[in-house]
């Protein structure tokens, strides 16, 4: 066991953000890539992966998707992460000398705001934390960065605003993933993630699903997107609430198996708690 936890990104990412959160003991990982995660843990150099799947404001996450069937990892715990977009630039910095920003493209239109109303031009940075790092070197006070409170500590630069982004409720929902699978945990809200395809016969998708509401199975994500480039092949991601020994999953995945060409469950894990306050009120 090497107690280190891995991520994508720089020191000060929201991810090495989440990494603090959920796993506040462990040493963490900077990697490159997605790919560079997933192989330090099959590798043996980490023992868990920290992946961002999706955006309360966004979306999914790029290409996650095809990267999870294929790691090899299992999913054993989520984590929901405020995004909390601070305007760092170097110290003694006053707010009104700030001409340019640069981050990541997406925390960029997080914030259009707070930045049209100071006046601020955009710059496209590699990530957040590396566009902090960058001001940090640069030392110029016309120049700021949007980024983790996080990444003000590590590089040193200031905080001249905090919680500037656009929407209040911003949240990043990652996933943390382990080597071997662990269905030993009960929680008062189990979910079950898993990825299938349907048999190429009519209505293949409507039959596969009937057993879902049959059961009482309640599905909270449904996602397709295409294989290895062919319109014709799609793959579909979804989770449910309910750990697969209960009677009623076991039920409405065995009836999607009579569906599917193929069937691969990622994990069964406990809900984060901070799922809920994502609900919709009911109408």
């Amino acid at each position: 066991m090497t107690n280190r936890i891995a991520f994508q990104g720089e020191p000060g990412a929201y991810s090495h953000q989440a990494c603090n959160a959920a796993r506040p003991g462990m040493e963490v990982l900077p990697c490159r890539t997605f790919e560079d995660v997933i192989e330090a843990v099959r590798g043996g150099e980490a023992d868990l992966a920290m992946l961002p799947v999706e955006n309360s404001t966004y979306g999914r996450v790029a290409d996650i998707h095809h990267l999870l069937p294929e790691s090899g990892l299992h999913i054993i715990d989520e984590a929901f992460v405020r995004v909390h977009i601070s305007l760092l630039a170097p110290h003694g910095t006053r707010l009104d000398q700030v001409r340019e920003a640069m981050s990541h493209p997406v925390l960029l239109g997080q914030c259009r705001g707070f930045l049209r109303q100071h006046g601020i031009r955009t710059i496209t940075g590699a990530d957040t934390a590396g566009s902090a790092a960058e001001v940090a070197r640069r030392g110029d006070p016309s120049l700021a960065a949007l980024a983790a409170p996080l990444a003000a500590e590590i590089y040193g630069l200031e905080r001249l605003a905090d919680q500037i982004e656009d929407r209040q409720n911003n949240t990043t929902r990652f996933l943390i993933m382990a080597p071997a699978p662990d269905h030993s945990r009960r929680a008062e809200q189990m979910l079950t993630s898993f990825v299938f395809r349907v048999r190429n016969i009519p209505a293949a998708l409507y039959k596969a699903m009937g057993g879902f509401a049959t059961n009482g199975v309640n599905m909270t994500k449904l996602e397709s997107y295409m294989v290895d480039g062919v319109f014709t092949a799609t793959q579909f991601y979804a989770d449910i609430e309910g750990h697969p020994d209960d009677a009623n999953v076991r039920r409405a995945l065995e009836e999607l198996g009579y569906f599917t060409s193929m069937l691969t469950v990622l994990g069964t894990y406990p809900a984060d708690p901070l799922r809920e306050s994502q609900r919709l009120p009911a109408e």
